[in-house]
């Protein structure tokens, strides 16, 4: 019998050393894998109810408001034209002004037009017996047409930096002539990966928009491209890869049906370029478009990246506008014959431009209508049958009383009419304490109509417990995701200054990251460090706002992320 409980003994003691030796090899191995912060889901969920429980959460009672089911006016939201510097002033009064792209006329290796510019206005010359000059102003192509198309603001010309643009604004009603074909040469790519771009070839044999396509719907390819209503790449990308499934017909079914495929696997789209090589560093994505002006003055990727061209040329045509008197056209003339003199081309491809000069469009001159077309099936289309869930997480601290509080709610009101309505939305406002405003539901005409109610009744007072908003935010999408399985979560977070109660980042950084909810933060006046740092978490965007932009920033926001 003693040998027996001895047996007994020692067979229960390998038993209770196996459990131990398995138990700790769980738990010591079920973090491999994950940067310090990030925790598996499980923890995640206990650490999120145990935040969530420390938190003082109020239900504010539903209230409705008046909606307007008429679509956004873009022309509305845009800030004063004073927001857009002017980087080269007219010196004479006889001058044109012109809208420039940000390449151009930016500072540095994007400052060719400048310094042309400049040249221009020191040269005297004269129509009519009086001299000239110009005024460039800095604007990207895509707000410089919004500008336009909407009658907001008309300057007497534009150089846009592809002809895509321009023939949209005269797609728009505006009177249009095209002075030059082009300033200064350019071209959009795709930026690839070496190791990616050889295991491409390998396979495809050739790499360009169509064999790039392939390989984002058959998932051998992470590429991201920007925003096609504001970037110049990204709606040639747009119009480009749409050409790739069917030539004849860009908004053809099978277009539709090719674009769909691809952008199912397409895992980021980027609001600016920035944005998106931000998220190529840190290994996110494989390739990513680029202008070859951008590409070649970029010190890290002149290794380790391949540069493929594609769609139109970005050769910064330049367009008189609107019904111009003789001098002013004179003028224009005059300046587009100056900028092609052989010393300011030199100047621009030592700046950059002018490289890749025997690449060819490979797309044939775009109508505007079909552009806006193409840029609608986008809108669209650009989720697939993904649905989001976005929860709008919105300071009411008492330093957004007054003024502040009242842009924040104009640019809700107007950017909600960018909400998709297959989509999700819930929204919280925060303070000392939390308030859920509005619960998560299909933004049908009753979600919408309760989602202004809620943006209306706000006001401001207390202190700024962002992360506790944060907080219930993340609970609010956790609970949505049990209920919906596969819908996108997404958090939108707008505030105008530095976290002064309640939890921290550190507290939920790791949450963030387990849950890989991507928080786009919207700075109103405010520290835009401390929310770069929480929107760079899964490589979402960060955007610096004020009273005069905030409207248009987020009604740009909303439009490519919902």
């Amino acid at each position: 019998m003693a040998r027996k409980g001895r047996t007994v003994l020692f067979l229960a003691l390998i038993a209770a050393a196996v459990f131990v030796l398995v138990y700790f090899g769980i738990t010591l191995t079920s973090n491999l894998g994950k940067s310090k912060t990030e925790i598996t889901a499980e923890d995640a969920d206990k650490r999120l109810n145990k935040l969530y429980k420390e938190i003082k959460v109020t239900q504010a009672q539903q209230i409705k408001g008046q909606i307007d089911l008429d679509p956004a006016e873009v022309g509305d939201s845009l800030p004063d034209i004073s927001k857009f510097p002017v980087s080269v002033e007219n010196t004479t009064d006889s001058y044109v002004e012109i809208f420039s792209s940000t390449e151009k006329s930016g500072t540095g290796n994007d400052g060719w037009l400048n310094e042309v510019a400049s040249a221009f206005n020191a040269s005297n010359i004269m129509v009519d017996g009086k001299p000239v000059s110009v005024k460039i102003r800095n604007i990207a192509s895509g707000t410089a047409a919004d500008y336009i198309r909407s009658g907001k603001y008309v300057p007497d010309a534009f150089t846009p930096s592809n002809e895509l643009w321009g023939e949209m604004v005269k797609a728009g009603g505006i009177q249009t002539e095209l002075v030059s074909k082009r300033l200064a040469g350019n071209v959009a790519g795709v930026v690839t990966g070496k190791k990616k771009y050889d295991e491409l070839v390998e396979k495809y044999g050739a790499i360009n928009v169509k064999t790039i396509t392939d390989a984002i719907a058959a998932n051998e390819l992470a590429m991201g491209y920007t925003d096609p209503f504001a970037s110049s790449t990204g709606l040639n990308f747009l119009v480009t890869a749409l050409s790739t499934f069917d030539s004849s017909d860009l908004l053809s079914e099978e277009a539709v049906q090719g674009f769909e495929k691809f952008q199912a696997n397409v895992p980021f789209i980027a609001s600016t370029t920035l944005q998106m090589r931000d998220a190529a560093k840190s290994g996110m994505l494989d390739a990513f478009v680029l202008e070859y002006q951008t590409f070649v003055n970029a010190s890290d990727l002149k290794s380790g990246y391949v540069f493929t061209p594609f769609g139109v040329r970005h050769d910064s045509p330049l367009y008189a506008l609107g019904d111009l008197p003789q001098a002013k056209k004179e003028i224009i003339q005059k300046f587009a014959k100056f900028t092609a003199q052989d010393k300011y081309q030199k100047l621009a491809e030592a700046k950059g431009f002018n490289g890749l000069n025997d690449y060819v469009s490979e797309l044939p001159p775009l109508d505007g209508n079909l552009l806006s077309s193409a840029q609608k099936l986008w809108k669209e289309k650009k989720n697939g049958s993904t649905k989001v869930a976005a929860v709008f997480v919105a300071d009411v601290s008492g330093s957004m009383a007054g003024e502040p509080l009242n842009r924040l709610k104009e640019s809700l009101l107007k950017g909600q009419k960018n909400l998709g309505k297959d989509n999700s939305i819930g929204f919280v406002s925060y303070s000392s304490d939390v308030t859920i405003n509005l619960p998560i539901a299909k933004y049908d005409t009753n979600q919408q109509s309760m989602f202004v109610g809620a943006v209306n009744s706000l006001q401001a007072t207390g202190g700024t417990a962002t992360f506790d908003g944060l907080v219930v935010a993340m609970k609010m999408l956790q609970d949505e995701l049990a209920l919906n399985t596969g819908v996108k979560p997404v958090i939108f977070l707008l505030s105008d200054g530095e976290t002064n109660e309640g939890h921290s980042l550190n507290d939920i950084r790791g949450l963030i990251e387990t849950y890989k909810i991507p928080v786009y933060t919207i700075g109103y006046n405010a520290n835009i460090k401390a929310l770069e740092s929480i929107s760079s978490i899964n490589e979402a965007a960060n955007i610096n706002a004020d009273t005069d932009d905030v409207v248009y920033k987020i009604g740009n926001l909303l439009n490519v992320q919902m």
